[in-house]
């Protein structure tokens, strides 16, 4: 299944699921804005859409129980460098982090819409533009 939506989808699926996971790791360095020596996070968003496209050298599993790297490739996280150090160790910058969840949003409803539009073309394709 997951080859078909590649061909149809293009990288749009792993672009959704790459952007669903910053905007979860986003939500949650704002929510710890106030937490002394909590550590700001982000997605490497070229970096995990390669993995998960496979444009790196890929590790394979080779027998059963081994962890997936593909899939760990995707889910890592980088620390961001604060611009401005606080007294308690905290790296959220609030300004920053809204200013990447709402981006990150706009990138989301991209993908988001072209998937929808590609689901439109197929079914116009089909019905042959009868509802």
């Amino acid at each position: 299944m997951s080859s078909i939506n590649d061909n149809l989808f293009g990288l749009h699926t792993q672009a959704l699921d790459t952007w669903q996971r910053r905007s979860e790791v986003l939500a949650s360095n704002l929510a710890n804005a106030d937490t002394p020596g909590y550590l700001a996070r982000d997605v490497d968003f070229k970096k995990a859409l390669a993995s998960a496209n496979g444009n790196t050298l890929a590790m394979t599993i080779t027998q059963p129980g081994q962890i997936d790297p593909q899939a760990k490739a995707a889910q890592q996280l980088a620390y961001r460098m604060p611009t401005q150090p606080s007294m308690d160790g905290n790296t959220v910058d609030t300004q920053v982090e809204q200013a990447n969840f709402a981006a990150n949003g706009v990138h989301y409803q991209a993908s988001l819409s072209f998937i929808t539009a590609q689901i439109h073309m197929l079914r116009t394709a089909i019905t042959g533009g009868q509802s």
